[in-house]
């Protein structure tokens, strides 16, 4: 499934509006890094791949950026390890366990 995905700047997370609930993933950015701090489904949206079409499309942006990738979040940190090919986005030195 494809979902809208907002960078919604002032409350400084990336956003999917499905309905009526929102699903995200916090970040704080400094210069040209971005550190993802937590990812959030709500129970109504678990199960249908949400979080993990959420990662991919944040990635994304991430890339089209230029921006270097700080995934302190276990589940980006996971999905990372799982897709391997976003690691080229993760600032080195970080090791994904």
């Amino acid at each position: 499934m494809d979902y809208k995905l907002i960078d919604n700047t002032e409350a400084k997370q990336y956003e999917y509006h499905i309905d009526g609930v929102i699903a995200k993933i916090e970040y704080i950015k400094a210069k040209d890094k971005i550190y993802l701090t937590h990812t959030e489904v709500p129970k109504e949206l678990e199960g249908k791949g949400v979080a993990s079409s959420l990662v991919k499309q944040v990635l994304e942006d991430i890339e089209t950026k230029g921006l270097t990738l700080v995934p302190m979040c276990p589940f980006v940190a996971a999905y990372i390890k799982r897709h391997p090919e976003w690691k080229k986005l993760v600032l080195k030195g970080i090791n994904i366990a």
